[in-house]
């Protein structure tokens, strides 16, 4: 059998990690073909060094020169590529089989897109990509006939829930028989707090998840919960489910995944330990399953499961994404757009955690009082989101 070659965009945070773990537990079925990093360029080294990649992708000269410095003499090094897109062209070519979408953020968005406008089996763990782009990127996969399949643990496990063929495909309408999705959420590190309690929130408080190891700004994004807030507009998209027959129900213990409620009243539910290397192995091997890494769940040990409804004065960006949904895909933008701002003001010490919602709250009461032509390309959504990102860092000076 001929290897897979995949290539990992975002090969150095925590979902390039775990991919890098699973790829390794298959030899000879997989072979890294291209890694990026946009920071940790000594790490990207160490990892094309011991994956033998033939491309790295790194953001500017100066990280080239950096990776340079960083391969050990006498090593034939990989070939180094720089810039945006670098990420996209190497997407989209023939040398690469499986793209790993793992960018955090709006960046991540062009080198997506071009993989599914290429045709890949794209891997998505980047919600942003449909957050920003749903229309555009869903398009894409149906035009090129490209193979997308969800990474994100709550989206993996609707995938798995519904009914489907062997081809790792997102519907491209509503699944029939299908009543509700039903997201889960953990509630984060303030799920038993109330909102005025959090006004003087450090970044490593909210950044110390009870359940996942994640990057910093998902980290603070699921302890706000627009971290949830962008997975109902990204299974709107995914699975052709309006935002009323989305639910989120919070889940402490992070066993169940995620829920499919059937019209007959039966409700498919997908479990596992909370553990990024199953979604992505499911990813890597569909239609088969292939091992993980991942230890078995016993269900005697983890004991009792509960669920609660979400209280969205408790969690406001969860609210906020559900208007920003039934707004249209303009409003989705401005909210992500505010929220990485947002989140990068706090991480940095110069916003109060409770002002990233004021600061997400504003940018779309702005976005409301506009008039925008429909975005129909990616310069677009571009051009939509820098102008969002302006209006919420002119919110902090104000």
């Amino acid at each position: 059998m001929t290897p897979v070659r995949i290539t990992i965009l975002g090969s150095t945070g925590s979902i390039g990690l775990n991919t890098l773990d699973v790829i390794a537990r298959h030899p000879d079925r997989f072979v890294v073909y291209a890694l990026s990093a946009h920071s940790r360029i000594e790490q990207l080294a160490a990892q094309a060094l011991q994956t033998r990649a033939r491309v790295v992708i790194v953001p500017t000269d100066q990280a080239a020169a950096v990776f340079k410095t960083a391969w050990p003499a006498g090593v034939l090094p990989p070939e180094i590529r720089v810039g945006q897109q670098a990420l996209a062209d190497t997407a989209a070519e023939a040398h690469t089989d499986v793209v790993m979408a793992a960018i955090v953020g709006a960046a991540g968005l062009p080198s997506a897109l071009a993989a599914a406008q290429a045709g890949k089996r794209v891997l998505l763990a980047n919600k942003e990509a449909l957050v920003a782009a749903g229309s555009l990127f869903m398009a894409a996969v149906k035009e090129s006939g490209a193979e997308l399949l969800p990474i994100d643990s709550e989206h993996n496990a609707i995938f798995q829930c519904l009914p489907h063929d062997n081809r790792a495909s997102a519907p491209t309408g509503p699944c029939a028989g299908v009543r509700r999705l039903i997201l889960t959420a953990s509630g984060g590190p303030f799920r038993t707090k109330k909102w005025h309690q959090l006004t003087d929130i450090t970044p490593d408080q909210a950044c110390a998840h009870p359940n996942w190891s994640m990057g910093r700004k998902i980290s603070v994004d699921s302890a706000t919960m627009l971290n949830k807030g962008l997975e109902v507009i990204e299974a709107h998209w995914l699975f052709a489910m309006p935002a009323d027959r989305i639910h989120v129900v919070i889940h402490p213990q992070s066993v169940v995944h995620s829920m499919v409620e059937y019209e007959d009243g039966s409700v498919l539910a997908q479990l596992g330990q909370p553990d990024m290397r199953t979604p992505i192995a499911y990813g890597l091997g569909f239609p088969e399953r292939i091992a993980s890494g991942v230890g078995i769940l016993d269900l005697a040990l983890a004991g009792r499961l509960d669920f609660e409804q979400p209280d969205l004065e408790q969690f406001p960006c969860l609210k906020l994404s559900f208007e920003a949904l039934r707004c249209g895909q303009g409003a989705c933008i401005s909210l992500n757009a505010a929220n990485e701002i947002a989140v990068a003001a706090f991480l940095g010490g110069k916003l109060a955690y409770t002002d990233i919602a004021s600061m997400i709250e504003s940018t779309l009461t702005w976005h409301a009082g506009q008039t925008f032509r429909a975005l129909t390309s990616l310069d677009e959504v571009m051009a939509l989101d820098a102008e969002a990102r302006l209006r919420a860092t002119k919110w902090m000076s104000t």
